[in-house]
């Protein structure tokens, strides 16, 4: 290869080092759906670990008001920490530390975190999965006057203190605007596809809601609904929201329920003309299928349907569910997250396989993201709650960081000095190469998201050495051939290539042991090994390829003998 191309390498190799090292302003999601919040100032790429530079500390413990009958918490405990401690190593924070303390808590400590409500919701969400179908028999309005019968003896114990108003005209003229008709009298529509493409716009679904049975509209629970388009499917104002929660805890109030069917909430609102609406929806208590037989998901970004999260089921998920859809077709089906109806249920148009979609209606895409990382990472076997959360500081503390940052900057002017008194101009050329190391190496690491750890530091600096050690051998292979009599321009040549298979095996062995230390270590461990792996790979391209460069650069000064300092 000719000088200039690779002068013209290297040009580019320190630009793109650079580009990666250079400070960037981080973008972060705010507490609105869609809302990005960004910070005033700029970031190292470099992030630094636990040790170094402390996080986030979360504690959490079985949620003893959601879960019923544990007998052996400990067990408990050990299965959801399989499930945590997937869920943060594919939230993207290196290094982060999942154990378990004692017989009833789950420690996580997160390097460096910027968004502490995000990680809390992403380790403590259940994120329990099912395909309900919608109620078509009418049962809730057929089960009305016993809602308010019992609604009646809690009227009173609302949260505003009194028994709750029937809804101003211009909320109902709103929700009747929103399907452009009076409500009470819709046939059902199907909504956009939201699952597996089986469900379609259509003009009618061929299952209407059944009018048969009007809403009566005194009583405190029946006053508080509207009818939605389709079966199943009734709206709340956002002001009523909170006395309808009210009467949805009691216990009298949920005893009259139609057995076999459950009411959910949905994790969205709807806007119209200036109102807040909030669904509910009836459907049947036992899922056509759940989500442990869900395999995969991932976030999408569609034109029609806004954000999703697509999803795969194995191949016996995908069998009953084909199979139970197919017991439904015009049915709406639909899917509960933790409880939550997302997006607006489709209409089955025809049975469903493996591969389906969730629609996520207005949130962002990083919510999306967030989905579709605890679908994957599978659903915790009890629900949790944070007990603790505080932020703490470097593991190792101030006084022996600043010990091992004076230590490795020691080794490192102990390295140069050596090179330049031993090999003189050679060893100038050595170190200059150094330097470029240094820069791929932390541009190597930036290119990873790796997180500076003290062992990482120190993987680090061993690969320093590990570069010079490969000058080491070129540079004596040099002298050996100069001792022979040979030019300098012969001698290098020599040198470079009697000292490129002892430079391969060293590395090789080194690389082999770090890939060893990377699998099955964990932590700190690995933070060391990938520290050295893109130390080895960076001084095989300093040593071997620019300090040859150099010495290229050097004898291109003239075409007369020259005598070289080694």
């Amino acid at each position: 290869m000719s000088l200039k191309y690779r002068i013209a390498i290297i040009v580019a190799l320190i630009i793109a080092s650079a580009g990666a090292l250079f400070p960037r302003r981080v973008a972060k999601s705010g507490g609105q759906p869609g809302a990005i919040v960004r910070d005033s100032g700029y970031r190292f790429p470099l992030r630094k670990g636990l040790d170094l530079q402390g996080g986030m500390h979360l504690a959490l413990e079985v949620d003893d008001s959601k879960a019923a009958n544990i007998t052996n918490k400990s067990e408990a405990i050990d299965r959801a920490l399989k499930v945590v401690r997937s869920r943060v190593d594919q939230f993207g924070v290196s290094e982060p530390v999942v154990q378990k303390a004692g017989n009833d808590r789950i420690i996580v400590e997160l390097p460096g975190i910027d968004e502490q409500q995000r990680a809390m919701d992403i380790v403590q969400k259940s994120a329990f999965l099912q395909f309900l179908i919608t109620d078509k028999s009418n049962a809730l309005e057929r089960a009305l006057p016993r809602l308010d019968a019992a609604a009646k003896s809690v009227a009173i114990a609302a949260p505003t203190g009194k028994t709750a108003q029937p809804q101003a005209d211009t909320t109902k003229n709103a929700l009747q605007g929103l399907f452009g008709t009076d409500t009470s009298k819709k046939t059902a529509k199907p909504d956009t596809a939201t699952a597996g493409g089986a469900a379609k716009k259509t003009a009618d679904s061929g299952k209407a809601a059944d009018t048969t049975v009007p809403p009566t509209t005194n009583g405190p629970f029946t006053k508080l609904l509207q009818r939605g388009e389709m079966p199943g499917e009734y709206f709340v104002a956002q002001e009523d929201i909170p006395t309808l929660q009210h009467y949805l805890s009691d216990s009298s109030v949920m005893s009259a329920i139609p057995p076999g069917k459950s009411v959910l909430w949905s994790a969205d609102s709807s806007v119209f003309n200036g109102h807040v609406f909030r669904s509910i929806y009836v459907v049947d208590s036992r899922p056509i299928i759940t989500g442990e037989y869900l395999t995969d998901a991932r976030p999408e970004s569609s034109p029609t349907e806004g954000t999703v999260v697509t999803f795969q089921l194995n191949n016996e998920g995908g069998r009953r569910f084909r199979n139970e859809t197919a017991k439904h077709i015009k049915d709406f089906m639909a899917i509960v997250l933790d409880g939550r109806v997302m997006g607006r249920p489709p209409v089955i148009q025809s049975a469903i396989g493996t591969r389906g979609q969730i629609t996520m209606g207005n949130r962002d895409l990083q919510a999306a993201q967030d989905l579709a990382l605890v679908l994957r990472a599978g659903a915790l076997p009890v629900p949790l709650k944070v007990a603790e959360v505080r932020n703490i500081g470097p593991s190792l503390g101030s006084d022996s960081v600043h010990k091992s940052i004076h230590a490795g900057l020691l080794a490192i002017a102990l390295v140069v000095l050596i090179m330049l008194v031993y090999y003189r101009f050679s060893g100038f050329l050595a170190v200059c190469g150094m330097v470029l190391y240094m820069l791929f190496t932390l541009a190597a690491l930036a290119g990873f998201d790796a997180v500076l750890t003290l062992p990482g530091l120190a993987g680090f600096v061993l690969s320093i050495g590990i570069a010079v050690d490969a000058n080491v051998l070129i540079f004596e292979r040099i002298r050996e051939e100069l001792d022979r009599g040979k030019s300098a321009r012969l001698a290098i040549d020599e040198g470079f290539r009697h000292a490129l298979p002892a430079i391969i095996d060293s590395n090789v062995s080194t690389a082999l042991t770090a890939a060893v230390l990377y699998q099955f270590g964990t932590g700190p461990v690995r933070g060391f090994a990938v520290t050295l792996l893109a130390g080895i790979a960076a001084s095989m391209i300093t040593a071997i390829f620019v300090v040859r460069t150099f010495y290229m650069i050097w004898l291109s000064r003239s075409t007369e003998q020259q005598t070289l300092s080694i």
